[in-house]
């Protein structure tokens, strides 16, 4: 089926990472990842997970390596699992080589799970043959962690938490793409020494669900919260739009340290951004800038293109600030191999004996 080396089919996907501006935080099944809640992001441009995954008869086992290394434990546990459904889909038993790497910080925040699972998703999906619409991708990277099923589209996205047990309501769609707000920039601030996560962000929500006296009041106040988002995304609205999302940031973050035992991601450094973003907006009278993070110590900061300067000035000028990057709304998920004709005709040929 694949050649005297026995290789079934070979691709090499992109995606980017994203950054919620109104956040997924807990699931209401944790096995198929449906959340309690929708939630809105913005694809990154620049920051991109490459993964190549190579289906091979003559392998033993998986062969897993991130950023260069061999993967271990959970991380290695939830790549296999995806690629399990990914063979249970495509009639497969063939093992398989996963090659993937970040051009950005791994597991600090900057959401290296949703751009390498949906990376992983796309290009384990082609290489068994599989020709998955954007929807159902979506739903796949979903498996693998819950932000990436919004990692597979550019621009800003929606992630629907839907309602069937089953999750085949639960997508991310777009909502606009990434060249509908040419003025908007998101300044990262890098956080110098800043912690690896030590509990993955699956476990740590589940426990924030259990635990946090405000994890109830948070799910009631998000559905308003989350149409003022949209709202204002769609008009364009900076005045509207950076009130809601550091609004919406810290309702996360009181969650998370009011969760048991407490889930503090940030840094000094992290604490001092987000008072220079205040400061900021009161020195402006107005409000240009916005705060937003994840679950790590970096800090996103939105802002208009004519206040960028400003902006990375008085954040790169803070202690324990080691660099700022300027991004702009980018681009999803995409194929960057060409499948060789024999892969195609044998992928062909396996839809049609199903």
């Amino acid at each position: 089926m694949g050649g005297a080396q026995g290789v079934v089919g070979t691709a090499t996907y992109e995606a980017p990472p994203n950054i919620a501006l109104v956040k997924y935080w807990g699931a209401r099944d944790a096995a198929l990842v449906l959340p309690y809640n929708s939630s809105v992001s913005v694809s990154l441009a620049g920051m991109r997970s490459r993964t190549r995954v190579r289906f091979d008869t003559a392998l033993r086992e998986d062969r897993v390596a991130l950023d260069g290394s061999p993967a271990v434990g959970g991380p290695r546990a939830s790549v296999v699992a995806m690629l399990d459904l990914v063979r249970a889909e495509a009639g497969l038993t063939a093992r398989a080589e996963v090659v993937s790497a970040n051009n950005f910080p791994t597991a600090s925040g900057l959401a290296s799970s949703a751009s390498g699972f949906a990376a992983l998703a796309g290009a384990a999906s082609a290489a068994a043959g599989l020709r998955l619409t954007a929807r159902a991708l979506s739903r796949l990277a979903r498996r693998g962690s819950g932000s990436a099923s919004r990692s597979i589209f550019g621009g800003f996205v929606l992630w629907r938490a839907g309602a069937r047990p089953d999750g085949s309501d639960c997508y991310a769609r777009p909502l606009r793409d990434e060249g509908h707000w040419p003025a908007l920039r998101d300044v990262v601030a890098l956080i110098a020494d800043a912690p690896r996560k030590s509990v993955r962000s699956a476990a740590a929500m589940q426990a924030s669900v259990r635990t946090s006296p405000g994890y109830a009041r948070r799910l009631e106040e998000l559905p308003a919260r989350l149409g003022a988002i949209v709202r204002a995304i769609e008009r364009r609205d900076a005045s509207r739009l950076f009130p809601a999302v550091m609004e919406e940031c810290d309702s996360f973050r009181g969650v998370c340290e009011t969760t048991t035992p407490p889930l503090d991601y940030l840094t000094a450094a992290s604490r001092a951004v987000l008072a220079e973003v205040r400061a900021i907006n009161r020195d402006a009278g107005e409000p240009i800038a916005a705060y937003t993070h994840d679950a790590g110590a970096h800090v996103h900061v939105f802002t208009l293109a004519r206040h960028r300067a400003e902006v990375r000035r008085r954040l790169r000028a803070l202690p324990g600030v080691r660099a700022t990057l300027v991004v702009r709304p980018g681009p999803g998920a995409r194929r960057v191999d060409r499948p060789a004709a024999s892969v195609r005709r044998a992928a062909g040929a396996r839809r049609r004996a199903r």
